[in-house]
């Protein structure tokens, strides 16, 4: 039966390697950045959804229907979805999760 040698008989550059944990995170970078892009692209389609929700709940509030209140409300919230969240993960201590959209 073989014995394994032991851990202070192994060169410290194979215990303690400071080239290996580089690539991993440059990679993790430019994943982070692909998410960026699309979160941007999100954000712009969520706004410009959100402006039409407000829109047609004014004009349906104009023709007398009470659920354009509820149509305004939803616009505003799916137009700044992205300053509520913001907000919240500030409020929360958690600004280090929050990713900036890229343009």
């Amino acid at each position: 039966m073989k014995t394994l040698p032991p851990i202070a008989a192994a060169p410290a550059a194979t215990l303690f390697s400071l080239q290996a944990p580089v690539y991993p995170l440059a990679q993790l970078q430019t994943v982070r950045d692909g998410f960026g892009y699309a979160l941007a692209l999100l954000f712009m389609v969520g706004f410009f959804w959100g402006v039409l929700k407000i829109w047609s709940g004014a004009n349906a509030i104009s023709k007398g229907d009470p659920d354009g209140k509820s149509g305004v409300v939803a616009g505003i919230i799916i137009a700044a979805a992205a300053t509520i969240m913001g907000a919240l993960f500030a409020i929360f201590g958690m600004q280090d999760a929050v990713l900036t959209p890229s343009f």
